[in-house]
């Protein structure tokens, strides 16, 4: 979070907690943009559960999807995980620099997971604003 603050203030007012995770809002209740390390590697995500509505978590998720191509050329490839049969949604990207057992290398994950948070957010701002 420290290294990401000279480069974005989505989790400016955040903390970090106990969880493998640390989201932020996305200006739509329910949508959070998540760093997320796990013990080999990490991600950064769009986290999409509104209010427990599995309905309109799909309507945004597919909002966003019409928008795959814009969004990857901006990004990169994306994992677009609809998670059929459950309530949430994701779209994320996974930084294979290392996780939170890789501790010589966390200068660099943290580094790569803050660029391409900056990316994600900005190439998913637009697209929410229209929702």
């Amino acid at each position: 979070l420290e290294q990401a603050e000279s480069k974005t203030k989505l989790h400016g007012n955040i903390s970090a907690t106990k969880h493998s995770w640390v989201g932020a809002g996305s200006g739509i209740a329910g949508v959070t943009y998540n760093y997320v390390v796990r013990q080999h590697d990490a991600r950064v995500e769009l986290y999409i559960d509104v209010r427990r509505d599995g309905d309109e978590n799909q309507r945004i998720f597919e909002k966003l999807a019409c928008q795959k191509s814009t969004i990857e050329r901006a990004v990169g490839p994306l994992d677009w995980d609809s998670k059929e049969g459950r309530r949430a949604c994701r779209i994320s990207k996974t930084c294979g620099s290392g996780g939170y057992r890789d501790q010589g290398k966390w200068k660099n994950v943290y580094k790569e997971l803050v660029d391409e948070m900056v990316k994600l957010e900005s190439a998913l701002k637009p697209c929410l604003e229209g929702l």
